[in-house]
């Protein structure tokens, strides 16, 4: 641990003594980074286009995002109508009480079309 703690102390002095030698090694640390950088693809504009300038492009940006959060508010809704279409099946499967199951299926694929169409609504006020 000692020598963990002059290790730091003394690149710490370093750096304190040569402060353009320090500039120059973390500039150095980032030029693999940009040479890495070199192969990946360049960044999809939004769905609404770049725009004319920056606020606008952040702007469509965040339109796609909030689309994205409806479809995965829907997506989230579909499994939790689901999971309680099948927890209701199997318990009427075990008692034999069918109207609940019935109830609980038209209920969810209501929610679920009321969910698809108030997201479909709020992609088109955004």
């Amino acid at each position: 641990m000692t020598t963990v703690r002059s290790l730091f102390s003394r690149a710490r002095a370093r750096a304190h003594a040569q402060p353009r030698g320090f500039a120059a090694l973390a500039a150095a640390g980032l030029l693999p980074a940009q040479a890495m950088a070199q192969g990946l693809p360049s960044m999809e504009a939004p769905s609404r286009g770049e725009g004319d300038g920056l606020l606008t492009t952040l702007q469509n940006y965040l339109f796609d995002f909030g689309a994205l959060g409806g479809l995965i508010l829907a997506t989230v809704a579909f499994l939790i109508v689901a999971i309680a279409a099948i927890a209701t099946f199997n318990e009427a499967r075990v008692r034999g009480e069918w109207s609940k199951f019935g109830v609980v299926v038209v209920v969810g694929v209501v929610l679920i079309i009321a969910i698809i169409w108030l997201a479909t609504k709020a992609s088109e006020i955004l």
